[in-house]
């Protein structure tokens, strides 16, 4: 791969278009831009003379947008890469558990092979970035940790990631706080539990005992919470407290958190204001059928939000394609927003913050210097690229091209 050519005439947004002070539509501009080392270091008008004789991959116009985060997935569980299989009914998130075990153990494919095809499917959605959650219980130990490790060590030249030490089947249950301890000693990041009332059956003993392994371990949190409204807000409220008795603010995160769909608007204001002090930022992965976080009055107050696409396909849930813009398309959807800046702007919910304009047009992506994970698609707009769901043509990771093609 060479350490330095030009993409040119990719489609960069440059502004807004407007027509009596409304929004109507993107000023977009082609442009050549010069990756050396991973990084943007150079970016030039179509219209201006290249200087040297780099090689050069051509975009053709397609419009060129940052590459995403999957900030929820559960690489060890997956199912992708193996024989077709429905989900069998369970009575309940135990017995759900139990069945999980059984059909993993007896799979013919390795936990690796299937992380591995599951993460080819994630990169050609154009997700460079992973954070995966990974069970950790007696019975497997720290076999699952291990396949994915070994997975995402084979695929670390396309992607990035992070790993959550998972309490799937209760973190209170004897022998798995010491393989959690084990996970984060062998290269989990972050420690992570589900329901401490309906899992746990005990608030306070499993959210305090997730803190004390994260200060232990020097680990990130990931808690997921299920449990509906006021006993959702309440151990939220009680994780708020433990993080800033830790001085752990922003490094925790709850994903689902149905619990402030399930509340007035008083009362989630008053959750975002808890939360955003306490640095606790939601993961969302949009499912159908449940009232989700408020991500607009979340983001108003400041709280950091995110979108993941959670089970694909696996023992939890027989669909799930891997395509987060897709699950950034649910939201709008949601939300109902239907104007140009609204529909550009739900990017930031799996890039980390990064929109190629801000909310008053001006733009803040690329700029010389940015790490070189993008994607081309075949879109005239972010908006467009978000409620279209376009196609993504390339996808770059650290300027190398890590999926699709440039014909």
């Amino acid at each position: 791969m060479n350490n330095k050519y030009w993409l040119q005439n990719a489609r960069l947004e440059t502004g807004h278009k407007k027509e009596n002070d409304r929004v109507v539509g993107t000023k977009t501009e082609l442009c050549h831009l010069l990756i050396e080392d991973g990084k943007i270091a150079k970016i030039i008008k179509a219209a201006e003379q290249k200087e040297d004789d780099y090689p050069v991959k051509d975009a053709k116009g397609l419009l060129l947008i940052p590459s995403f985060i999957e900030k929820h997935v559960h690489l060890d569980k997956t199912y992708m890469g193996d024989a077709w299989r429905a989900c069998i009914p369970a009575k309940g998130v135990i017995d759900r558990c139990n069945i999980e075990k059984n059909i993993l153990a007896s799979l013919p494919s390795s936990t690796q092979q299937r992380a591995e095809a599951l993460l080819e499917v994630l990169l050609s959605y154009g997700s460079t970035h992973v954070r995966t959650h990974v069970d950790i219980y007696p019975e497997v130990k720290l076999q699952n940790l291990e396949g994915v490790q070994n997975a995402l060590e084979t695929y670390s030249h396309k992607v990035s990631s992070e790993i959550v030490a998972f309490a799937q089947h209760g973190l209170l249950r004897p022998g798995t706080a010491e393989l959690l301890r084990e996970a984060l000693r062998n290269g989990a990041g972050l420690v992570g539990a589900v329901d401490p009332a309906t899992v746990d059956q005990n608030i306070e003993a499993s959210l305090v005992q997730l803190m004390d392994l994260a200060v232990e371990g020097n680990a990130d949190i990931d808690l997921h919470l299920h449990d509906p409204g006021h006993l959702g807000t309440f151990t939220m409220k009680r994780l708020a407290i433990l993080t800033k008795e830790a001085g752990w603010e922003g490094r925790v995160a709850v994903s689902h958190a149905f619990g402030l769909g399930d509340i007035s608007r008083d009362e989630a204001i008053e959750m975002a204001e808890i939360l955003k002090e306490a640095g606790i930022s939601i993961v969302t992965s949009l499912p159908i059928g449940r009232n989700i976080p408020p991500v607009n009055l979340l983001t108003e107050y400041g709280v950091e939000v995110a979108i993941g696409n959670d089970n694909i396909y696996d023992s939890w849930w027989p669909t799930g394609n891997g395509d987060v813009l897709e699950r950034a398309g649910r939201l709008i959807e949601r939300c109902r927003w239907t104007d140009e800046v609204s529909l550009a702007q739900t990017l930031k919910y799996i890039t980390g913050g990064i929109t190629p304009l801000n909310k008053e047009g001006s733009q803040v992506w690329p700029k010389v210097g940015d790490t070189a994970n993008m994607v081309l698609v075949e879109a005239s707009c972010s908006a467009e690229a978000v409620a279209r769901r376009s196609n993504r043509q390339a996808v770059f990771y650290q300027g190398n091209l890590v999926s699709g093609s440039l014909n």
